[in-house]
């Protein structure tokens, strides 16, 4: 008979899975939800926004001009 605390094999294993079910889990909250560059998202919110008409096509240009113009600055 073993007296006192003991955690065995099984108590190892089960603790490795709870903690990489942790890891896990904070892994899925913090990452990022997409490896797109942002003007590639502003690009396509500014694209919905003339759709449905919230802007006219005079800022639907300058907004895409402005986005495209920064995105190629960032290149260089």
């Amino acid at each position: 008979m073993m007296f006192g605390w003991s955690m065995g094999l099984e108590g190892w294993a089960l603790m490795t899975i709870w903690v990489a079910v942790l890891v896990g889990a904070v892994w899925l909250l913090v990452r990022t939800p997409s490896d797109r560059p942002e003007h590639e998202d502003a690009l396509a919110v500014l694209r919905a926004r003339f759709a449905r008409g919230d802007i006219s096509q005079d800022d639907f240009e300058r907004g895409r001009d402005a986005l495209l113009a920064d995105m190629k600055g960032r290149r260089s």
